[in-house]
């Protein structure tokens, strides 16, 4: 990742890591669970060389970025705040942002928050999702899947981070990221993550031991909790954004999604992107990439294409 710089800055009360490389337009990339800047290492250093300033952060809660304790000090609205200040102390009035996963929900709700900041969006695999207002998110989730889904899981505070303790960051990642299943994650309380999560014997091609070292010396030192309580925060969420209820996205729009994504095959999500709900709540969708034979952690699994797809778009604004 040569050339690649980092700093700090100091973003809506909490001091926040940026990794950036080139010059030109920005291009905010946003990332998701469990997750860092790192995970854009490929398209940081693509399209600063097409002639773009490619910014990726590190989340509030996550690498070394500032983590506070508290779960509800991860709303949708502080975690929109920090991006909002990071767009100014950048010296930016727009940017081009490029979202995936836990990222993409948080660019969704930029742009509905302040789509003045937006000059275009990227999102991958987790679609714009209107609020449903008569039901809470994770009564929701428990209705679709039961109780030993994962987000409800994630939601035991305390006991799921001494479960991710007891196997180690390095195993947690790698049972993550080389999840290749279209099933929703079920984690029985009897199995656990280490029973329910295969640990892979070798790593795929587009994963290297020295990217999981990476990644797991950073949660080493950070933890899990801060990206797990961005899901603790869901119901917060439904109740802090009920004024937006209904409200589409108005920012010229490309989504990507691999058709083995687990988000993909959500019930009613197929759908809703191809029978023309989604196109509905984001009028300025202009294309959907469905990527065959490509798994959630698309950015890391496809990243020329995706840098490619990027590209193309962005470079039209």
């Amino acid at each position: 990742m040569e050339g690649i710089s980092h700093r700090t800055v100091p973003v809506n009360g909490i001091n926040m890591h940026i990794a950036e490389k080139g010059d030109g337009p920005v291009v905010l990339f946003v990332h998701g669970f469990p997750e860092l800047w790192y995970s854009w290492r490929h398209q940081i250093v693509s399209l600063a060389a097409r002639g773009y300033h490619a910014v990726a952060p590190d989340l509030r809660g996550y690498g070394d970025t500032e983590a506070p304790s508290s779960p509800s000090d991860y709303s949708i609205l502080h975690i929109v705040g920090d991006l909002v200040a990071l767009i100014e102390a950048l010296g930016q009035d727009q940017v081009f942002v490029v979202g995936h996963d836990w990222g993409a929900i948080v660019s969704w709700w930029l742009c509905v928050l302040r789509p003045d900041k937006v000059k275009a969006l990227v999102n991958m695999s987790v679609t714009y999702m209107p609020r449903t207002p008569g039901q809470k998110f994770i009564a929701n989730v428990r209705e679709m899947f039961g109780d030993d889904h994962y987000i409800c899981r994630f939601q035991e505070l305390g006991t799921i981070e001494d479960e991710f303790a007891q196997l180690g960051s390095a195993v947690m990642i790698k049972k993550f990221f080389t999840y290749h299943e279209p099933a929703p994650i079920i984690v029985p309380r009897e199995k656990g993550f280490d029973g329910a999560l295969e640990t892979p014997m070798t790593l795929p091609s587009w994963l290297s031991e020295e990217d999981i070292d990476y990644f797991a010396s950073k949660f080493d030192k950070s933890g899990f909790s801060g990206g797990l309580n961005y899901y603790r925060c869901l119901d917060l969420n439904w109740e802090l954004t009920a004024p937006w209820t209904a409200v589409q996205v108005k920012v010229p729009t490309k989504f990507i999604v691999g058709d083995l994504d687990l988000v993909y095959h959500i019930p009613g999500i197929q759908d809703y992107i191809h029978k023309g709900g989604f196109k509905t709540m984001v009028p300025l969708l202009e294309d959907v990439v469905v990527m065959e034979g490509v798994g959630h952690f698309i950015i890391q699994e496809k990243p020329d294409e995706i840098s490619d797809y990027i590209y193309d778009f962005i470079q039209k604004f």
